[in-house]
């Protein structure tokens, strides 16, 4: 089996999803971090990459000299990893994919919908050469969602709710650094940091495209200039309807991601702080809970039953589906350019339907 060799654009040790990069693709065997510009500060990124016991010739200072040094050598890398702040994923992107090298960037795709769209005409055949790190439908019981969705199991689906509920912007004093400015972050705050993941499982899993939206966007903490608090109705195809609530002022809540499709013959509901189990209800009072890992499964698991698979499980399962990307081999699950582009018409949606008094918009991509 083989072992892709891999560079980090930013996420230097100690950094939240650095870190989770590195261990899901670890637990994966298919990847091997060999380069990496791990920081904007050039001594910073030098140390760091030291530090994962990188060779100095792989210890890059800036990303632009590693994108173009990589492409030119017999042993580069074969995929680059960006988890810098929003605002630098599409041109570290664009820098690495016009060098030939594959791209798994973290989401959203970026700060607005006009750089996406420039992006996308710049790169048409990105969809075969970058994905996007939606990590919540790396999920096996998420992924059995989407299948019991396709077999008719829940019947007709009649509505989808989502919501996303966290606490840690919570207080004015809160650390949230590059997320809560505009000009690094972008505009959407909340929307973009965990609203792109709740529309994207709602498309996901239901295999439906949202088409408007009604949005009331919310700032609830004095002082900042990007929402942390969002409350939106939806229309998807086929009359379905929706709603999503984000928030990361949520008092008491850690990452409350739940999700609930209703159909004519089923309601099925999953939650990320208990991601092993799926609970299955119908009209005359019976729940079925599927365990993650039964025989009943049709979904493939990293781990036997009763070793319970978690966050950094669903992240490796993405790396899996890379490497078959990678490999040729067909990953349909696997988050691509699109996906990115539909979580950035999501955002520039809910934004203007915020502004205009939750006026229906259309989700544009």
């Amino acid at each position: 089996m083989r072992r892709w060799p891999v560079g980090m654009i930013g996420g230097a040790p100690g950094a939240f999803m650095g870190d989770v990069h590195r261990r899901a693709m670890a637990l994966t065997g298919r990847f091997e971090l060999i380069a990496a510009n791990l920081s904007r500060d050039a001594k910073r990124a030098s140390k760091a990459a030291a530090d994962l016991g990188l060779k100095p010739e792989r210890c890059y200072e800036d990303w632009q000299i590693m994108a173009s040094a990589e492409s030119r050598r017999t042993d580069g890398i074969a995929l680059a990893v960006i988890v810098t702040p929003n605002n630098m994923h599409l041109p570290v992107a664009s820098a690495f994919l016009e060098a030939g090298i594959p791209v798994l960037c973290e989401k959203p795709l970026t700060t607005e919908m006009d750089t996406a769209r420039r992006f996308a005409e710049q790169f048409p055949n990105a969809s075969s050469q970058m994905a996007l790190a939606y990590t919540y439908s790396g999920y096996a019981m998420v992924r059995e969602a989407r299948q019991l969705v396709k077999n008719g199991t829940l019947g007709a689906l009649r509505s989808i709710q989502i919501e996303y509920l966290q606490d840690w912007l919570g207080h004015t004093e809160a650390a949230g650094g590059w997320r809560l400015d505009e000009q690094i972050g972008g505009a959407g705050g909340c929307l973009g940091d965990i609203g792109t993941h709740t529309f994207h499982l709602a498309e996901f899993i239901s295999g439906l495209k949202c088409q408007q939206v009604s949005a009331r966007v919310s700032t609830l903490v004095a002082g900042r200039t990007v929402p942390d608090d969002a409350q939106m109705q939806l229309r998807f195809d086929g009359g379905v309807i929706g709603g999503i609530w984000v928030s990361q002022v949520a008092t008491g809540c850690g990452n409350g991601l739940r999700l609930r499709l209703f159909g004519e013959k089923a309601r099925l509901e999953w939650r990320q702080e208990t991601p092993e189990t799926l609970i299955l209800s119908t009209p005359d009072g019976r729940s079925t809970a599927f365990a993650r890992g039964g025989c009943a499964m049709q979904t493939p698991s990293l781990l036997p039953q009763g070793h319970p698979e978690g966050y950094l499980e669903a992240f490796a399962r993405l790396y899996d589906d890379m490497a078959l990307m990678l490999d040729g081999q067909p990953a349909p699950l696997l988050p691509r350019l699109n996906d990115g582009l539909r979580g950035q018409a999501f955002i520039e949606a809910a934004l203007t339907s915020g502004a205009r008094d939750g006026i229906w918009t259309h989700v544009q991509a």
